[in-house]
């Protein structure tokens, strides 16, 4: 066993929040007062507020025009299962893995999933398993940021162009705190209680035209519950991308996100 010493210096802040990120400076709920409470999430108020939530992040984050963005349910979590249940299955794909969250996916794919011609690389909490092993034309899923073991990949230098598969980036703690080469992704996911301190139980989810061709073109062999589904007639639902929710998002939540957005701008 490797005893190790107790750190000496406390972060100035101490509080864990609904994610690894305290709320942001000046935080009250009083300031939450303008929220679309007790209406529908349907009604104009409430789909111009998270129409804006999709719009505005799209721009601070840089998203490629082609990108699309949505608000999906079961927070970060939700949008990268949806997408792997519903896209995976089609080429071979590799999974790699250095922290809790990764090791989930690789269960998904390899247990729940049980895909043919799936390959897992993992490594220890603290190092990173050997990218170059990535293969040219398999899908891939990848943790950008590792949540619990604080290690992140440098670049997406590894991971070749290929229209032919889909790269899938858990980016849940890597949104908003570091540089992401949307170019190299085609399904990027984060959730809002991470890096921007918001509230939990809501994820974004980022497809790039090539994972809009996959959903449409590709029919997995599995039952997909009614939260994965992204498609209707064989085409792509267009109105989830517009603020249409799949389930009841929390306009306190979505208030919240949006004054989070106010704060990431003014810095």
């Amino acid at each position: 066993m490797t005893n190790v010493a107790k750190p000496g210096v406390l972060p100035a802040c101490p509080h864990f929040s609904s994610g690894p990120t305290a709320k942001r400076p000046g935080f009250s709920l009083e300031k939450l007062e303008t929220a679309a409470l007790g209406r529908s999430h349907r009604s104009g108020d409430a789909k111009k507020k998270l129409k804006a939530a999709i719009d505005r992040s799209k721009a601070i984050l840089g998203i490629p025009d082609d990108y699309r963005v949505a608000i999906v349910p079961a927070s970060d979590t939700g949008a990268v299962e949806m997408c792997m249940w519903s896209m995976l299955g089609a080429k071979p794909v590799d999974v790699f893995a250095w922290e809790s969250f990764g090791q989930d996916w690789v269960t998904d794919a390899t247990k729940q999933l049980k895909l043919p011609e799936c390959e897992t690389y993992g490594a220890d909490y603290g190092q990173l398993p050997d990218f170059s092993k990535a293969r040219d034309d398999a899908d891939i899923i990848f943790t950008w940021n590792g949540t619990t073991s604080g290690v992140r990949v440098p670049n997406a230098d590894w991971i070749k162009p290929n229209p032919d598969r889909v790269v899938i980036c858990d980016a849940t703690s890597a949104a908003f705190a570091q540089d992401i080469e949307w170019a190299k992704l085609d399904v990027v996911t984060y959730s809002w209680q991470k890096c921007l301190g918001g509230e939990a139980a809501h994820g974004m989810l980022i497809l790039s035209p090539n994972a809009v061709r996959r959903l449409e073109t590709y029919t997995p062999d599995r039952a997909l519950p009614k939260l994965f589904r992204m498609t209707k007639g064989g085409k792509l639902n267009e109105d989830l991308f517009a603020g249409a929710t799949i389930n009841t998002p929390s306009m306190l939540c979505v208030e919240d996100y949006l004054q989070a957005l106010d704060w990431c701008e003014s810095l």
